[in-house]
């Protein structure tokens, strides 16, 4: 008879979850004990870079990743890291190993008392097999939840139940496949087209949720179809939209009434694949402009329901801009040339962010993946990067610190020989370092780009911005990345001189290298 160890990894082969992300303990072990030929076991040295890794990975793939955790300590060290997998929607299946049944109750060391909840309110789902039979069904409903909701999902497994035999029911498990098929109605497409072509002056709003092959597509062509003012909604993780393409505004201010500000004058505002909205400073004002309307189309019903104002329409965005491209006349005219980058800004005694930023866009192929932690440089990156190609940027969704490091790392694994950049600030990469380690064992093409200023520069801007200027713990000086690379075996360099970051970016590695970049202090 199979045991649920066997049903569970012959489940997880025919899923195609056969690459781990983990850090395991004892707990772990009667899990990954005989795994078939063909999986693949990512050791990262701390649980927030593994979740860091695997959030990389699945949003670089588009498909589920099984994630091993250490019990409860393990699960806790992930929690970080799995705020911003929960922002981008990731869907990651957290495992953890529980102590045997019968020390659960006592509360023995390593066991997980009520796993259930402590991951909660994170997970859109969590479970614990009410007995060994119940393990395949289980890990089953973890994988379909994270597909279905696209959102991590936890289940933690006595690891007493790994070696038992089970009966033919539970082999039924493997046999099983789950699908979503659902759209909007020809009423409500019907609407919505009668709504765009009344509108006197409507604005596209796209989110992070268009950042794929053929939704990127179909948003450049209807905005471009329409004519259609392009803004990103605030804080974007990912970027739907070329953001050198005329008809792009920029990324929206993330406070309520800088919101409104930015949208004065359209009558109609349409988002498209994002929340409503992901506000962070708080600027208080209307939510919208007198006369304003606003319409949200979302597969995320959640955010459709915590919206503050306007209607919603939760579906697939893509059928939606296809419906619209056929239901709504061209507007003619319109520039197609994309908007040249402007000179980058200099600064005196170190290397002014833009610069480096541009040097970046010079020296990299075009279809380079950016992975970015670097808060205090949004104004500067924007300025001079051009991206014209889906997945090209991703930040930590949620701002914990610590996911570039590893996201880079997931991202280089999952793509395939697309080259992935990490641009990480000085204070940002110490929560993620010991990627620096996983990168190099396995010999992951990424290069890691940390911007040394010795502050952390977001913080002091929000001292600025909250009236706090004199805060303590907000310089962090003598800090060389190089030493620490090369201690994690990652080849590194530090360069100061403008020439010297060119030449090192045109040259290639077979494995991870880090160049550290003396940088002067911005704001965001």
């Amino acid at each position: 008879m199979p045991t649920a160890r066997r049903i569970a990894h012959e489940f997880l082969e025919r899923r195609g979850l056969t690459t781990i992300f983990g850090n395991p303990g004892s707990n772990e072990l009667p899990f990954l004990a005989e795994l078939p030929e063909g999986f693949r076991y990512v050791l990262g040295l701390h649980e927030g870079v593994v979740v860091g890794m695997a959030d990389g990975y699945a949003q670089a793939t588009g498909r589920p990743v099984l994630v091993n955790l250490h019990a409860a300590a393990g699960s806790g060290n992930a929690m970080g890291a799995l705020t911003n997998a929960v922002s981008s929607r990731s869907p990651l299946v957290l495992t953890a190993g529980q102590q045997v049944r019968s020390a659960i109750g006592l509360e023995a060391m390593l066991a997980n008392v009520e796993a259930t909840q402590l991951m909660r309110p994170l997970v859109g789902w969590a479970g614990e097999p009410s007995c060994a039979a119940d393990v395949p069904r289980s890990l089953a409903q973890a994988v379909f939840e994270a597909e279905l909701q696209r959102r991590p999902t936890y289940l933690s497994v006595p690891y007493d139940d790994w070696s038992a035999e089970l009966d033919a029911n539970a082999a039924l498990t493997l046999d099983r496949s789950v699908q979503r098929a659902s759209g909007p109605d020809e009423a409500q497409l019907r609407e919505l087209a009668q709504e765009l072509e009344a509108a006197r002056n409507p604005v596209l709003v796209l989110g992070a949720d268009l950042d794929t092959a053929g939704l990127f597509d179909r948003a450049v062509a209807f905005a471009e179809h329409r004519q259609l003012p392009v803004w990103v909604a605030p804080s974007p993780h990912r970027l739907p939209f070329p953001n050198r393409h005329p008809l792009f505004r920029g990324v929206l201010p993330a406070g309520i009434g800088a919101v409104s500000d930015a949208v004065a004058g359209h009558d109609l505002v349409l988002v498209l694949g994002a929340p409503v909205f992901r506000y962070h400073q708080h600027v208080p004002g209307p939510y919208l402009p007198e006369g304003t309307r606003l319409v949200q189309i979302t597969d995320d019903a959640g955010a459709a329901a915590r919206a503050p104002m306007g209607r919603a329409l939760v579906a697939d965005p893509g059928p939606v801009l296809a419906s619209l491209l056929t239901r709504l006349p061209a507007v003619p005219g319109g520039d197609r040339e994309f908007v040249p980058n402007p000179e980058p800004a200099t600064a005196e005694g170190a290397l002014h962010p833009e610069q480096v930023f541009a040097a970046l866009r010079e020296t990299q192929p075009a279809d380079t993946c950016y992975v970015v932690e670097s808060t205090s440089t949004n104004s500067a990156w924007w300025r001079q990067m051009d991206l014209r190609r889906p997945g090209s940027y991703f930040f930590p969704a949620a701002g914990g610190l610590g996911f570039g490091l590893p996201a880079a790392v997931g991202m280089a694994m999952g793509l395939d020989g697309r080259p992935v950049v990490g641009v990480i600030g000085d204070g940002s990469a110490n929560y993620g370092i010991t990627a620096l380690w996983t990168a190099a064992q396995y010999r992951v093409p990424v290069t890691f780009v940390v911007l040394r200023n010795g502050t952390y520069g977001a913080l002091r801007w929000f001292g600025s911005v909250l009236g706090t200027p004199d805060v303590p713990g907000t310089e962090i000086p003598g800090l060389d990345f190089t030493a620490i690379a090369a201690g994690y075996g990652v080849p590194a360099t530090a360069v100061t001189e403008l020439d010297d970051l060119r030449a090192q970016l045109k040259t290639t590695a077979a494995g991870p290298r880090l160049i550290q970049v003396d940088t002067a202090e911005t704001t965001p």
